[in-house]
């Protein structure tokens, strides 16, 4: 009787490996444990064919992501965005400018994205240039430079 056999697990499973991982455990855990749950299967040369397959996709479908966001991030850091506001005695804004209107500015310049990668913490409340980080990846952050200006 083998002392391990190898299986690939369809889950996380704890102290043992992540999804999609080619482990090797004792054949009790996994006749007992692993395989009644589904938490894994045994490792056939089509399963571990399968998973291969399925981290090549995985892997190109993430580097396409990535190229897209990168092109969002040199769009968006290329543009310049302009809102006026009526304001008051001195130059107090009526009311702010929200995330939501700086989105709508941008999407009215032909550049979608989504609104809640903005990283604005509070609405703006005065005049001025500000810069906005766009986080679009953990690793592909844009900068959205938006004026608010007297109307």
């Amino acid at each position: 009787m083998p002392a391990t056999i190898q299986v690939i697990l369809q889950q996380d499973v704890p102290n043992v490996g992540s999804s999609g991982e080619l482990v090797k455990v004792r054949p009790g855990f996994a006749r007992n444990y692993l395989l009644p749950r589904q938490l894994a299967v045994p490792a056939t040369i089509a399963q571990v064919h399968r998973v291969e397959h399925e981290k090549a996709v995985a892997l190109a479908k993430a580097e396409k992501l990535k190229k897209e966001s990168r092109e969002l991030a040199q769009k968006l850091s290329a543009l310049q965005i302009t809102i006026a506001r009526a304001v008051g005695e001195d130059d107090k804004l009526f009311g702010s400018v929200t995330a939501k209107e700086i989105h709508a500015a941008v999407e009215a310049q032909g550049i979608t994205f989504d609104r809640k990668k903005m990283q604005l913490a509070e609405p703006l409340k005065q005049l001025g240039a500000v810069e906005i980080p766009v986080k679009l990846l953990s690793d592909v952050v844009a900068t959205l430079k938006v004026e608010v200006v007297k109307k």
